[in-house]
């Protein structure tokens, strides 16, 4: 008799741990904090007859309020309207695997790609204006032709007086520091965990004082750098960082690819809310990867398991 007790509660510690572990690994994050108050919807872009969107990894708005997608499907980056009119595609036959997109504040279009190791800015009407790192060449530094190489960059941050960054990425685990003629400047940064070191730099954001903000995605934090790449301080409460966008407002927004949803946070750190959940319904999230926020904080969310670019309004 005592002997089945015992093993009753071997059993019962075991499950208790068990569903303790399981609790553990849900999002939590989401639900612990005020809830963002927004409709969602996923049916507000035009595509053009018998196209889709595949797996869609970014987003962007130019000054005009057009929204860019890059997806890994045909026609990998599309322009739309306002009105969500499909206006063009941009770069195609150029792009192998769709990863950051961002827009500078001179309309310029900027894309990093995995597939290729490539860093390329269009101009706003679409031609190639800069190509960093060397097609289908993967590693640090190129000796013959002098010149940085990627190891599947995945972001794009603009710095002070044109100087912009690189997030480098899967490979490299490191940032690169180019000027605005894509001149070498500096790199930081190995694979590790300590201060300044990288699990993947998946996103970048750059403040109104210079600050560079780092998703550092599989150490489950944000790190926190001035220009130069001295280490500031860093975020260990946000779950696991995919997309980073801060407002003219001076308030960021990152998505949790993991947990399925959006929070949005002061520069102190501050989460001040945050919507969604994971699923494939209207107002849920299939592995949410970047993000950009436009007039009203209207957010627009990139997402890979859905195929689709969902946008919140207020």
């Amino acid at each position: 008799m005592n002997k089945m007790k015992h093993i009753i509660t071997i059993m019962a510690a075991t499950l208790t741990g068990i569903f303790l572990m399981a609790s553990m690994a849900l999002p939590q994050n989401c639900g612990n904090h005020p809830e963002l108050s927004y409709e969602p919807s996923v049916d507000f872009l035009h595509l053009p007859a018998g196209a889709n969107f595949e797996e869609v990894a970014g987003v962007a708005l130019n000054s005009k309020g057009h929204l860019f997608v890059f997806h890994r499907g045909e026609h990998p980056l599309m322009e739309f309207d306002v009105d969500g009119k499909f206006l063009r595609s941009i770069g195609d036959g150029i792009i192998d695997e769709a990863h950051g997109l961002r827009i500078d504040p001179q309309d310029n279009i900027w894309i990093t790609d995995v597939a290729t190791h490539l860093v390329v800015k269009f101009s706003p009407e679409g031609r190639v204006l800069l190509v960093l790192g060397q097609k289908n060449k993967a590693g640090e530094w190129h000796q013959k032709y002098d010149i940085v190489l990627f190891d599947q960059p995945t972001d794009v941050g603009f710095g002070l007086g044109g100087d912009f960054f690189v997030s480098d990425g899967y490979g490299n685990s490191r940032i690169v520091k180019f000027d605005k003629d894509g001149r070498f400047i500096k790199t930081w940064g190995k694979a590790g965990a300590g201060e300044g070191e990288f699990n993947i730099p998946h996103s970048l954001a750059v403040d109104a004082d210079g600050l560079l903000y780092v998703a550092d995605r599989e150490n489950s934090r944000i790190q926190i750098f001035d220009q130069d790449g001295n280490f500031i301080k860093m975020w260990t409460h946000i779950g696991k960082p995919y997309g980073l966008f801060i407002t003219p407002e001076q308030v960021l927004f990152t998505t949790d690819g993991i947990a399925g949803c959006v929070f949005r946070l002061d520069l102190s750190g501050k989460i001040l809310g945050s919507l969604g959940t994971p699923g494939k319904s209207r107002g849920e999230m299939g592995l949410p990867h970047f993000l950009t926020v436009g007039k009203n904080e209207t957010i627009y969310v990139a997402e890979i398991l859905n195929w689709r670019v969902q946008r919140f309004v207020h």
